[in-house]
Formats: structure tokens, sequence, C-alpha cells
């Protein structure tokens, strides 16, 4: 998959969708508290830039869950659409929202600092502490 590939999903209830084209066919996993604590486990992302179209925003949510960061959600079923960097309107999508879900391929993990003991991937992955995360 390249960066001209476009991908479609939506939330459960199909009160939102997107169209998305992410940077790669790449998946980070993101095991920091706030991912954990927002959708019960490490969040599957696809980062998509800006390359993002949602239909349907009147019924997104935001909430910001940093001072550099917001998460949305669909305000009727609660689906997970997005995390954004707010000052570089940087997209990172839950992969789950997206259509072909065998594109995908595993490349990294970031807070691997902060991942649980309970669980481990298979996959030989880049991983990234929270300092290098924020330190690069």
């Amino acid at each position: 998959m390249d960066s001209t590939t476009e991908h479609r999903g939506a939330c459960l209830c199909g009160a939102v969708s997107v169209i998305a084209k992410p940077k790669t066919d790449k998946v980070v996993l993101c095991h920091c508290k706030m991912c954990r604590q927002w959708g019960g486990g490490p969040m599957f992302a696809a980062e998509c830039e800006q390359a993002v179209t949602f239909e349907g925003e009147a019924h997104i949510a935001r909430f910001q869950s940093s001072s550099f960061a917001e998460r949305g959600f669909c305000k009727h079923c609660g689906t997970h659409l997005f995390f954004r960097y707010i000052e570089e309107n940087h997209y990172a999508l839950p992969v789950g929202l997206l259509d072909d879900s065998d594109a995908w391929t595993l490349s990294g993990q970031i807070f691997i600092d902060r991942k649980p003991s309970f669980f481990s991937f298979a996959e030989n992955t880049e991983n990234l502490t929270e300092d290098e995360v924020f330190n690069r």
C-alpha cells in the first residue's frame, strides 16, 4: 500500500464515516496510559497526517486529552475515531475503524516502557520508550 491508497470506514452506528490516506501500510501500537484507558488496550494506529476527511462532523465529540492532543469519538455510539496532534493537525486513526483490515503490517510500538506485562506481540518491531517518543 502506498500513500495514495484510500481507506474508508465508519463508526458502529454509521453517523460518522471517514476517508483516509495513511502514510504507509504500517501500524504502530501505543501503550501509553491514556490510550489503554481510552480503549482498554493499546491503540493500533494508522498514521494519516492530514489526509483524513470525516462525514457527519456534527456527530463527532472531541476531548482535549493533553495540552498538545485531542481524541474524537462518535457522540451516539462511542466509537473511537481519532487521536490528533492539535498543532500539526496530524491524525492517527484506530486501524480497526478502517476497512481492509488485512492490508496492514505491525511495525512499531511506542511507550513500550508503559506496556503491561500480561501481553506481548510476536512481531519484531521498533520499540520506543516514553522518553524516546518525547525526545526525538
